[in-house]
């Protein structure tokens, strides 16, 4: 009869600090702690005043004593803690590939603060595509819906404008639905193409004043327009972002991409799974990285399902549709 090694079993005591009310580090009626209970199912955590012991087997009672550190450093900085964040932080620190950052530093990284609240990545990847537009001229953020590519995008953009590395924010998208023959669409150019950059317009009312969007952009230093508006211009001293990028096709990738000035970043920002093309048209997007790879300056961020920051729902909807797509790929016809 085999029997089962006894691993070896520890407690840990940890003490949060006066200044830090339990609640913020429990949670609302104990909401965190239990997040905590339910990720570490065989150690017994225990709280008496501000005093938290965890008992169980070692390798366990580590991770516990590690995750309260990172919560106190998360909290130190005035972060909120919440369910969403205390998930993601056991995630990170189960991952022992994830490479040198740690929870606190993924958590507490500041990108914009406006109107009450404060952009920040949420989670590993998240945090390394934003460190990425910061050490490179030309990025590709590719991934699922709710990831955060074009919004982290966008708030990287007004942050360069603010603090007046760039002189103006160019937004674009490929308005692929009306293939990009606006002229036989009614109304102004501006009616035509709302429909196609709404989801531009929606993130910027996030982080700027509303009520200054249109001097801004009557002013010419936030332009948002199709992609067909792109061609033959010369784009200096500027943050452009060019948002659902599967849709151009290669041509359009390449005339997009040589738009490049001085002084100036470009952010590319789609997702390979959502191609609304016509049949037969192959994505820019798809090609460019066969192309591009390994070329100095620019750099492929790639995000997952892991990434996606929206209701827990969605991730788990990517991930079926992963799993569907490569059954029938694998499956002769």
């Amino acid at each position: 009869m085999t029997q089962t090694p006894i691993r070896p079993q520890a407690t840990a005591k940890f003490t949060v600090p006066a200044k830090h009310p339990m609640v913020t580090v429990l949670g609302s009626g104990d909401s965190l702690l239990r997040v905590i209970e339910k990720a570490f199912p065989s150690t017994d955590i225990h709280v008496r005043g501000n005093e938290v012991s965890a008992t169980g087997e070692q390798r366990e009672v580590a991770l516990v004593q590690r995750l309260f550190d990172e919560m106190m450093l998360v909290l130190r900085t005035g972060a909120p803690m919440t369910e969403d964040a205390v998930e993601r932080s056991i995630a990170m620190l189960r991952n022992e590939e994830q490479g040198p950052e740690t929870p606190a530093e993924v958590l507490t990284q500041n990108i914009l603060s406006s109107r009450g609240r404060t952009i920040r990545p949420k989670t590993l990847n998240q945090k390394r595509y934003v460190d990425a537009i910061d050490k490179h001229t030309v990025v590709f953020g590719i991934g699922p819906a709710g990831t955060g590519k074009t919004y982290l995008a966008m708030a990287k953009a007004v942050q360069a404008l603010q603090s007046k590395q760039v002189n103006r924010i160019i937004l674009t998208r490929p308005a692929v639905e009306a293939g990009e023959r606006l002229g036989f669409l009614p109304g102004t150019l501006y009616e035509k193409i709302d429909p196609y950059l709404r989801p531009l317009y929606d993130a910027l009312h996030d982080m700027l004043d509303p009520d200054s969007i249109p001097r801004l952009m009557a002013a010419g230093t936030i332009e948002v327009a199709p992609l067909a508006y792109m061609r033959g211009r010369t784009l200096n001293d500027a943050f452009i972002i060019l948002d659902e990028a599967q849709n151009t096709s290669p041509e359009q990738m390449k005339m997009f991409l040589t738009r490049l000035g001085f002084d100036s970043k470009i952010v590319i920002t789609g997702d390979i799974t959502q191609i609304d093309l016509p049949g037969g048209t192959k994505s820019g997007l798809r090609q460019v990285r066969e192309i591009l790879e390994g070329v100095e300056d620019v750099h492929f961020s790639l995000l997952t399902s892991n990434d996606v920051v929206r209701h827990k729902l969605v991730g788990r909807i990517v991930d079926a549709y992963e799993q569907y797509d490569s059954r029938n790929e694998s499956t002769p016809r």
